[in-house]
């Protein structure tokens, strides 16, 4: 007998740590012939949505058919897909983020089974017939004649933390290899700082590396603050504890030149302004990073890159490994003192339409580099949970990045600064309506953080979750070198850390949820259709 599956998604998040590890165990359980089972996903509109979602999704082998979030709505009110597609007489409609809503009306449309994974609220359940929650708090809270419905699977972020390689006991270590040496395969001893080699007072050091993970934010609003912040504290950090690298997973709306920008102290205002880090790109485009002293003497050759006698960007250097070549990244690019206007004056652009996508092939490594020789990684590689699991602790703004972190179980530290009240314009509901209105938003933003920040509320998801502080939020005028201290307390505790790490874990749910949820659908696939849609 033939079966759909069809599975809802939504965001960046969803797609890679909710539908990847769930498509994989239907594989598992339910076989790879597609003429007996057959998974499409259907994605749904999502504010933080990248548009890159679907791309993501057919790269899955285990997905048949996909289609992107524009042609979702006409399918939810009509039933049709842009493709036209055809649908199996059974099926059962899994839904995993979006509106709880939509799979009542799909699945009642379809004639099909229907299942929530359902992280921390379960809705509609005279219409839905089996939920997969994270915790049994979500049973108790449900109607006592529906609980039946409702089976703990555990949480499907703990399934990605632990298949990440070295999740668990990598981050406790604090890998001593460059991450690109590690990702690659190599095998090789670092016996010499390549951070310091080349700048004054280079010296051998023996102390095993340790990562933080800087994470600035994607949106301009954040990025023209967090950016600078991230790179001065990171400077601070590396005077006490020279074996510390640190790195950025960079956004996938977020190509590197623009990303480059909020490190330019001729670009972005506020690092003259408050005296926080400023950097330059630096990209090779192959061959043995770990050679610094061919890189240096490249540097020498890049000062006529430097002038921008080709019209460029004199914060960007890409070198090649046999040669002395310097050129621009990127031309035509939208400067960083226009996009501070247009999201002062309430227009927040897609940091994807801000430059012109030129044919270099993206570099096999990049950093930012400060004058001081200190280097962040640049991580293109998305989603980065392998390479985030590898830190000690990272340095994140609000938002889903701390959710990712939180459920990944790797310790961190909330940062909102305040020196630029106007620039948080990310609230969801009618306060971020109000913060981006053209001419007047800048006003509204700075009265609506304001009453925010008196209320004394949580912002960090983890803490949110817990109703508690299990991981520091700095919010306030922030000093890059009292947030490098308090880092420095983390480091030289590992104590705490790993204390942080363990609250981390305990506020999510177990693992094995992708299994669970696969072993659900089967069992709706075994009831006769349609679904009911009254009480059981």
């Amino acid at each position: 007998m033939t079966n759909d599956i069809l599975i809802l998604s939504n965001g960046p998040g969803e797609v890679t740590t909710w539908v990847r590890p769930v498509v994989k165990a239907l594989r598992q359980q339910l076989g790879s012939d597609r003429a007996v089972f057959r998974i499409s996903i259907i994605l749904s509109p999502c504010p933080n949505a990248t548009g890159k979602e679907a791309q993501i999704v057919q790269s899955y082998p285990e997905v048949d058919r996909v289609q992107g979030a524009q042609h979702f709505f006409p399918f939810l009110l009509w039933g049709k897909t842009a493709e036209n597609w055809d649908w199996r007489d059974r099926g059962v409609v899994v839904f995993l983020g979006g509106d709880q809503f939509f799979p009542v009306v799909i699945g009642s449309r379809l004639g099909y089974r229907t299942v929530i994974y359902a992280e921390w609220d379960a809705r509609w359940h005279r219409w839905i017939d089996r939920f997969g929650v994270m915790k049994p708090s979500i049973i108790a809270k449900a109607p006592k004649k529906y609980r039946h419905k409702l089976t703990v699977v555990g949480d499907l972020m703990a399934d990605v933390a632990r298949g990440s390689k070295g999740a668990g006991e990598l981050g406790k270590q604090c890998r001593d290899v460059p991450w690109h040496v590690w990702k690659q395969g190599e095998q090789r001893e670092l016996t010499q700082n390549p951070v310091l080699e080349g700048s004054e007072g280079s010296t051998l050091n023996t102390s095993p590396i340790e990562w933080i993970g800087l994470l600035p934010g994607s949106k301009p609003a954040k990025l023209i603050q967090g950016v600078p912040l991230g790179l001065a504290i990171a400077e601070h950090i590396h005077k006490v504890r020279p074996q510390t690298r640190f790195l950025i997973p960079v956004a996938p709306t977020l190509d590197l030149p623009t990303l480059a920008r909020f490190a330019d102290p001729q670009e972005n205002p506020l690092i003259q302004k408050l005296g926080w880090g400023g950097a330059r790109l630096v990209m090779l485009d192959g061959g043995d990073e770990g050679d610094e002293g061919d890189e240096g003497d490249e540097g020498d050759g890049g000062d006529e890159g430097d002038e921008g006698d080709e019209g460029g960007f004199s914060n960007i250097r890409v070198t090649k490994n046999d040669s002395s070549e310097t050129r621009p990244y990127s031309q035509n690019q939208v400067s960083l003192s226009e996009v501070s206007t247009l999201f002062r004056a309430g227009f927040e652009p897609k940091l994807s339409s801000l430059t012109k996508q030129n044919s270099l092939n993206p570099p096999l490594d990049s950093r930012l580099e400060m004058a001081s020789g200190v280097t962040v990684e640049l991580i293109t590689e998305f989603p980065a949970h392998e390479i985030l699991s590898q830190c000690c602790l990272c340095l994140t703004t609000v938002g889903a990045n701390t959710a990712e972190l939180g459920s990944l179980g790797v310790p961190m530290i909330v940062l909102l600064p305040t020196q630029q009240l106007d620039a948080m314009r990310a609230w969801d509901g009618l306060p971020g309506l109000l913060a981006r209105l053209p001419g007047v938003g800048t006003s509204f933003a700075k009265l609506i953080n304001w009453l925010i920040l008196r209320q004394g509320r949580l912002f960090a998801w983890p803490n949110i979750w817990a109703k508690a502080e299990i991981v520091p939020e700095v919010v306030g005028q922030l000093k890059p070198q009292d947030v490098a201290q308090l880092v420095l307390e983390y480091l030289e505790h590992p104590e705490k850390l790993e204390d942080m790490r363990s609250r981390l874990r305990a506020v999510r749910g177990e693992s094995g949820a992708a299994q669970k949820l696969a072993q659900l659908v089967q069992e709706e696939l075994t009831h006769s259709q349609p679904p009911m849609t009254n009480d059981k």
